[in-house]
């Protein structure tokens, strides 16, 4: 697992197909409403161990997952790792090279530079962005 800053992944997002190229999981739970990364799967913290599986299923043939909450110290990097060691599990000798990553400071961070290209962010609501995260 390895950490990606907010430029490196607005420029994956800029120059890669998504869901080919590259998927982006926010695990955040019910802070998830006012805003997200363009494209992200809501995938929240509380039933991420009953939802790993399926979520494999869904990315195995994409060879950059991303992962993130809100700030990206607990949650996120939990994720990460617990896909990381399921998908070892799970596709043992039949997996493809990929990374695992995760995105450094979180939504908070991201937004704080983004939230203003719509190539980058969706439903973004300055009501719950307020200036503690601005």
């Amino acid at each position: 697992m390895k950490y990606i800053t907010r430029d490196e992944l607005a420029d994956v997002i800029k120059t890669s197909i998504p869901k080919k190229d590259f998927v982006i999981v926010d695990v955040r739970d019910d802070d998830f409403r006012g805003g997200n990364i363009k494209g992200a799967i809501n995938k929240p913290s509380r039933d991420f161990l009953t939802s790993v599986d399926e979520l494999i299923k869904d990315t195995k043939d994409i060879p950059l997952v991303i992962f993130h909450c809100t700030l990206s110290q607990v949650r996120g990097p939990k994720a990460a790792r617990i896909y990381e060691e399921t998908r070892r599990n799970v596709l043992y000798g039949k997996d493809i090279p990929h990374e695992v990553a995760v995105l450094r400071e979180g939504f908070a961070r991201f937004q704080e530079k983004y939230r203003d290209d719509p190539d980058l962010i969706e439903n973004w609501d300055k009501e719950i962005w307020s200036s503690e995260w601005s």
